[in-house]
């Protein structure tokens, strides 16, 4: 069974592959951030703001901050879900979006994450508000306690 930590969630689904595994035998800390971008992207498509969208407006999310809390190890060819939640918008700049990683076998939550996001103008990569169609794509999807 899937505990989620917020309700609401965008989920994405997929088994560890021999090359997320580092010298110690577990997924690498690296990949884990591999796999949330993967989750953020995803749940950006689904949202109607992919890159194609990204390029006419002339502007991205991209990542200022990221905090992870690594729970448990995860191994190759383990099934793991990942779930994804905006939850702030200020509706000018940034958007703060959290992860939920969890071992499908046992339900373990491995990882607790979250990313600040930043918009920014694709030809200068700097600092510029969000258009309208951001305001709306990326609305709040799930509150914190």
């Amino acid at each position: 069974m899937i505990n989620w930590d917020l309700a609401n969630v965008h989920v994405l689904e997929f088994t560890v592959p021999a090359e997320s595994i580092d010298v110690m035998g577990h997924v690498n800390n690296t990949e884990y951030l591999r796999f949330m971008e993967q989750i953020a992207w995803d749940h950006t498509t689904v949202l109607g703001l992919g890159w194609d969208i990204y390029q006419s407006l002339n502007r991205a999310m991209v990542a200022r901050r990221t905090e992870v809390d690594y729970l448990a190890p995860a191994f190759e060819g383990e099934k793991l879900v990942i779930g994804t939640w905006i939850v702030e918008n200020d509706q000018r700049l940034s958007i703060t979006r959290r992860y939920q990683i969890i071992r499908e076998s046992d339900g373990v939550t491995l990882l607790r994450g979250r990313t600040q996001w930043v918009c920014v103008a694709l030809d200068s990569g700097r600092p510029k508000r969000m258009p309208p169609e951001f305001v709306q794509g990326y609305k709040v999807t799930a509150r914190e306690a």
